[in-house]
């Protein structure tokens, strides 16, 4: 297992991904820079556990729906350029990745700031016949929080 390290777009390394449980790992990123949350059904088994649920999220697929639709209405031009890949035995996949944006629009309860965002976090997911059976997931949600108020100055 050798640790990769890059600076692709999830979608380029949704196309160049040689096992499955990393192409679906960066598809997962891929849905919140396309905004498409039926993908999510492609994705996630319908079971999906996830370790850090959306608030409120009536299963854990739900959750995944949640946030991809909060970013998707929320951020335009949103990429997440993978910075840290690494496949470990049974499935699991670890992703560390940087997404930036543009906050145009309500969003995690903040209104439109019309600011710049950059944040990186770390997903860890379990690929079980060709969809996420598990995932945990950290984001700099503090840092994001401070990008988009709507005192703060864009960089």
């Amino acid at each position: 297992m050798t640790a990769i390290s890059t600076a692709n777009t999830a979608s380029e390394v949704v196309r160049s991904a040689t096992t499955t449980p990393l192409r679906v790992a960066a598809r997962n990123l891929e849905l919140y820079d396309t905004g498409n949350v039926a993908g999510a059904d492609e994705v996630f088994a319908p079971d999906v556990i996830d370790h850090n649920p959306a608030d409120g999220a009536a299963s854990g697929i739900d959750g995944m729906r949640v946030l991809i639709t909060a970013v998707r209405d929320g951020f335009t031009d949103t990429q997440h350029r993978i910075l840290f890949q690494q496949e470990l035995p049974g499935g699991w996949v670890v992703l560390h990745w940087r997404m930036t944006g543009t906050h145009t629009a309500d969003a995690f309860g903040f209104a439109p700031s019309g600011n710049p965002v950059d944040i990186t976090g770390t997903d860890i997911v379990r690929v079980v016949d060709g969809k996420i059976t598990e995932i945990y997931h950290v984001e700099e949600l503090l840092k994001l929080t401070q990008q988009i108020s709507t005192d703060a100055q864009p960089a």
